[in-house]
């Protein structure tokens, strides 16, 4: 509620409990009896009535405002949902799924899978700081930034450095977010990655796994940042998971990581419902996003 309303209901409250203060002491300015009287009972009346309508139109304006906020969140939400991609086409040789849940109606998590010439493919994944409108909204910006990048700056650490000078200047300084930059080559498998303080990616695969871990900070902390690309190697038969901390945050018991390794390193046809089982509903308090692409064979 606004501080103008909230003092205008509190004023209201207080003129009420005056009221009734008044019909008790049986005065308006006890201990002096006055007035007397059905006047008395009068001003009461008056005294009461009026908080009670500065109270209505201080609850039916806060009702107003919050029915808007509904409608603008339902649109936000609607809008959000065009920025994340419905449904992903696969490249050649490969299965791709991906699970997005946001704690609230609108969520800070934002991934993206975008065909690159060259049989190239690149895969952004990003968890902003904070829930709600505000981070969701950043998470739009750095959706806007990864798509008018992505044509021109195909290597990843040049991208990550970009956006990460892009959201030190333009976003409050308690704003920031984790994100990794993927371009797979679809044809040998290769990965070249960023890491920008995420939760590190896995590659697995017939019993084996290996993480990808943060090769830099997170984007928006410092202007001047630097990022180092490493690589790897998808494998056919291997699965590639991405994922949020919402994910491991919803794991209850030790080790997240560890139970991520042994649902990725089975059969990849149940990866996705080997992590969905993993999640503890009472446990969900942040957006839960997940990425999951295995390598069937070679492309065609």
């Amino acid at each position: 509620m606004p501080p103008g309303r909230r003092a205008i209901a509190i004023s209201a409250f207080l003129l009420q409990g005056y009221a009734f203060w008044a019909l008790w002491s049986r005065s308006l300015i006890w201990p002096v009896i006055w007035p007397k009287g059905s006047l008395l009972y009068i001003a009461v009346t008056v005294l009461y009535t009026l908080g009670y309508w500065m109270l209505n139109a201080v609850l039916t304006a806060e009702l107003l405002r919050k029915t808007q906020l509904e409608s603008d969140e339902k649109a936000a939400q609607r809008i959000q949902k065009t920025l994340q991609p419905e449904t992903i086409e696969p490249p050649p040789g490969y299965q791709l799924e991906a699970f997005y849940s946001p704690f609230r109606a609108v969520g800070g998590d934002y991934f993206d899978v975008i065909d690159l010439t060259q049989d190239r493919t690149l895969i952004a994944l990003a968890d902003v700081s904070g829930k709600g409108i505000a981070a969701a909204l950043l998470a739009s910006n750095i959706q806007a930034l990864v798509r008018s990048m992505a044509g021109t700056d195909a290597d990843v650490v040049a991208l990550a450095g970009r956006i990460n000078r892009h959201l030190s200047r333009y976003t409050p300084s308690d704003r920031f977010a984790t994100a990794v930059f993927l371009l797979l080559d679809r044809d040998s498998g290769g990965i070249e990655y960023v890491n920008a303080g995420h939760n590190p990616p896995l590659v697995g695969g017939a019993g084996a796994a290996n993480f990808l871990e943060a090769t830099g900070l997170p984007l928006g902390l410092f202007g001047g940042a630097t990022y180092e690309k490493r690589v790897a190697t998808l494998a056919p038969g291997e699965t590639l998971l991405l994922y949020t901390d919402g994910l491991t945050d919803s794991i209850f018991g030790d080790s997240p990581q560890e139970r991520l390794r042994t649902a990725v390193t089975g059969d990849p046809r149940r990866s996705l419902s080997n992590l969905h089982a993993l999640v503890d509903a009472r446990l969900v308090e942040d957006d839960v996003t997940v990425v999951l692409m295995t390598r069937t064979g070679a492309a065609n």
